[in-house]
């Protein structure tokens, strides 16, 4: 059967729509008055509510149900922050090009392929009547805030329908969609017979890239009673995202809600966070949840044909059509879509078509999302486990029972280890299928382990326990695809054989100033210059040598060790790249141990001239360097080097920094600033009353002339976390204003 190019039926096509800006905007502009039995369904539901903004400008809500602590949390998430709720959703649902014009139809059509409005809305209709409850109170909530605040003008949505709540129903920063590569996408449905013919490869990162960039994920840590002072669980909540992608809040109701912590905006459930009795803490998995598989096909009369298992099966086709804005008008492009059983057709390779297969089942998630904010302890916890769809992540968890456990992954397909998953396997034959779910328990966890802590630092969980934890050997290659990395090792050094934790020293042990991994690469340097012969390239970097030769290999905002340290080993990892290739070694074990004495030296020349250019002296600390900097509320942040800032101690997770701070340049800036990791640290004391520490990054509120725009920076770079307050008298006592949603105090 001969297999065709995409360009023969994959095809787009452009059509103009003549909106005028008038129509456009009576469209999709300024929201309208509601009906007046709406409107006194939601002033009804707001009197309901209370909110109590605290000393930091953390709401948390009040009310006698979860529907009425859903309908508040989103209306405070709304005042906050409207705009990253709005673009959320327009992400989630496909609707970006909508706002942001062409640029996004590819962004777009990927989400298109999973996300069909249709399809929601039946799926919301099918939904059990608590979880509708809670959707209709999440529409009701940002539909209320839009009323009460006509100031504000979304791009795109002036009604929230409560159906849209299952196309995000999962809180990751990186979604299994995004996966989809972009370019592969529009290549294959591009329209263009040239570029849809081109043989596409994989996007995946190589090793030597994946140590280029900088690393991603999330820190959890939990301590078992025998290793604190107070006989009392703690856990460590760290994700590292980007800057202000989640707000802080806290939403309480009689039914048994009582959750706090950090909120994808647009999401009514606490993402990464504690209740009274429990907590949790997810860090991105290694595990494998996605998988491709390739066809031949033939085209008919009627439709794209492949052969599976003997027989001849149809693609399913369908239409989709992508609105995106051209100027003051709306303009659409329409595409022809295939969907194998396995999937969406999403390019092609060798000639043949690729389709992905992943997990999707919102309504599953979306429950499982928000069940788990109510899990008491450990039992209930795992029961909310057993519905499988948090396939993105690992868990880390504690409760007041004083159990501590870690979850690998949630949505492990079962295969057949024969083939090859990191590459498209054939679609054609059912040995491929997968073989259900990997069961909870039959994957690596870990329960209340020997040594009494947890750690997960988006490294495989092959390390998770030190010595107690799972091996290896007794898991297919498909359950973790990740090694260990700087982080996990650190996270060791910190914990393993330490007892007597209190929130504070594992607060401290979170920001813990080691870099590891300049342990081998330092010696590296140091044994270079050694052997180098006396002349003008070993003179030209003996006083920087003498600085590194006396380093402790900790990071500090007077430290001039660490700026030379960074930028050479920046200027390592950009110069050794092939050279490491050509060896077949890591480039970290290529720059410790297999880089020629030259090259060290010749980089480090090299770095500390960068730093003589950019800053008058190679001599300069780490802290002039390294800065937190938040000017505007925009999603995408402008940097300048003559506006106020602050120094952070703390690196790029890189150099295995638990406390992450990925920075870089921008346009013509010298200073680095941050704007990923650390993006909201929490530590959690489960006792008979508990206590927890935690800060934000920058501040709560997205207005710059809002108190709390960066009154959480200071403490932010330093590591000193606040207090948190969680019972209600901590939150009356340090209340800062009291109102019910739409009303400017409580009545």
């Amino acid at each position: 059967m001969a297999a065709l190019w995409p360009a023969e039926v994959l095809h787009s096509k452009v059509r103009m729509k003549k909106v005028a800006l008038l129509l456009l905007l009576t469209a999709a502009g300024a929201p309208t008055e509601p009906v007046d039995p709406e409107l006194q369904a939601w002033n009804d539901q707001a009197a309901q509510v209370t909110i109590v903004r605290d000393n930091w400008g953390i709401p948390h809500i009040y009310s006698a149900t979860d529907a009425g602590a859903v309908f508040g949390m989103i209306y405070a998430q709304a005042e906050d922050d409207f705009n990253r709720i709005e673009v959320n959703f327009l992400n989630a649902m496909g609707r970006l090009a909508e706002a942001e014009g062409e640029a996004e139809i590819y962004r777009d059509l990927r989400m298109k392929l999973f996300i069909d409005p249709t399809q929601m809305q039946a799926l919301y209709a099918d939904s059990p009547p608590w979880l509708r409850t809670l959707m209709d109170a999440w529409a009701d909530g940002l539909n209320y805030y839009l009323h009460q605040n006509p100031e504000v003008h979304p791009r795109v949505l002036t009604r929230f329908e409560p159906w849209m709540a299952l196309t995000f129903s999962e809180g990751s920063i990186g979604g299994d969609i995004e996966r989809v590569s972009l370019g592969q996408l529009e290549a294959t449905y591009g329209g263009a017979p040239e570029l849809a013919a081109l043989e596409v490869a994989p996007t995946e990162a190589t090793p030597l890239q994946a140590q280029l960039v900088e690393p991603g994920g999330s820190n959890g840590f939990a301590i078992a009673p025998g290793n604190t002072a107070n006989g009392n669980a703690l856990l460590l909540i760290n994700p590292h995202t980007s800057f202000y992608f989640r707000s802080e809040l806290h939403m309480v109701s009689e039914e048994g809600l009582n959750a706090y912590g950090a909120v994808t905006w647009g999401q009514f459930f606490v993402y990464q966070g504690f209740n009274e009795t429990a907590g949790w803490m997810h860090t991105s998995t290694g595990a494998d949840a996605i998988d491709e598989y390739y066809y031949d096909v033939e085209m008919r009369e009627d439709g794209v044909y492949y052969p599976y298992e003997g027989e001849e099966r149809r693609m399913d086709e369908s239409t989709i059509v992508v609105p995106y804005r051209v100027g003051d008008t709306l303009a659409e492009r329409e595409f022809t879509v295939y969907r194998s059983h396995h999937g969406p057709v999403i390019r092609t390779e060798h000639g043949r078509w690729i389709a992905v297969k992943l997990m999707e089942n919102p309504v599953d998630a979306l429950t499982q999302s928000y069940m788990r904010t109510k899990a008491a302890n450990y039992a209930e916890f795992k029961q909310t486990m057993e519905l499988h769809t948090n396939s993105s992540n690992n868990t880390v968890f504690a409760d007041a029972e004083g159990n501590i456990a870690y979850f690998q992954a949630n949505f492990i397909p079962i295969r057949d280890t024969d083939y090859d998953w990191t590459a498209p396997v054939s679609g054609m034959i059912a040995a491929t299928e997968w073989q259900g779910l990997l069961s909870v328990d039959g994957s690596p966890n870990a329960l209340n382990p020997d040594g009494g802590w947890i750690q997960n630092t988006n490294n495989w969980p092959y390390s998770v326990t030190g010595p107690t934890s799972p091996r290896q050997a007794d898991y297919a290659p498909y359950v973790d695809r990740y090694a260990e990395n700087a982080r996990g090792l650190h996270a060791i050094r910190v914990l393993d054989g330490v007892t007597g934790f209190t929130p504070e020293t594992l607060r401290d042990a979170a920001y813990d100033s080691y870099l590891i991994a300049f342990e081998p690469l330092i010696p590296g340097l140091l044994r270079s210059f050694d052997s180098t012969a006396d002349g003008a390239a070993k003179s030209a970097v003996a006083e920087q040598i003498e600085v590194l030769r006396g380093w402790d290999l900790r990071f500090g905002v007077d430290s001039v060790a660490t700026s030379v340290a960074i930028f050479w080993g920046r200027q390592m990892l950009a110069s050794a790249g092939d050279a490491a290739r050509a060896a077949g070694m890591s480039i970290s074990d290529y720059i410790a141990d297999g880089a020629p004495a030259g090259d060290h030296l010749a980089a480090l020349a090299a770095a500390t001239a960068r730093l003589t250019e950019d800053f008058g002296t190679w001599r300069t600390p780490w802290g002039e360097i390294n800065r937190f900097q938040r000017l505007t509320g925009d999603i995408i942040q402008p940097f300048d080097d003559d506006a106020p800032s602050i120094p952070v101690s703390f690196t790029s997770a890189r150099w295995g920094s638990l406390a992450a701070y990925g920075q870089r340049t921008f346009n013509d800036t010298k200073r680095l600033y941050g704007t990923r990791g650390n993006s909201f640290v929490a530590v959690v004391e489960f006792g008979d009353r508990l206590r927890a520490l935690a800060v934000t990054a920058g501040g709560l509120s997205s207005d710059p002339d809002s108190l709390h725009f960066d009154d959480q920076a200071a403490l932010y770079a330093t590591g000193d976390l606040r207090p948190v307050h969680f019972y209600r008298d901590e939150v009356d006592a340090a209340a800062e204003r009291t109102y019910i949603p739409g009303r400017s105090e409580r009545e």
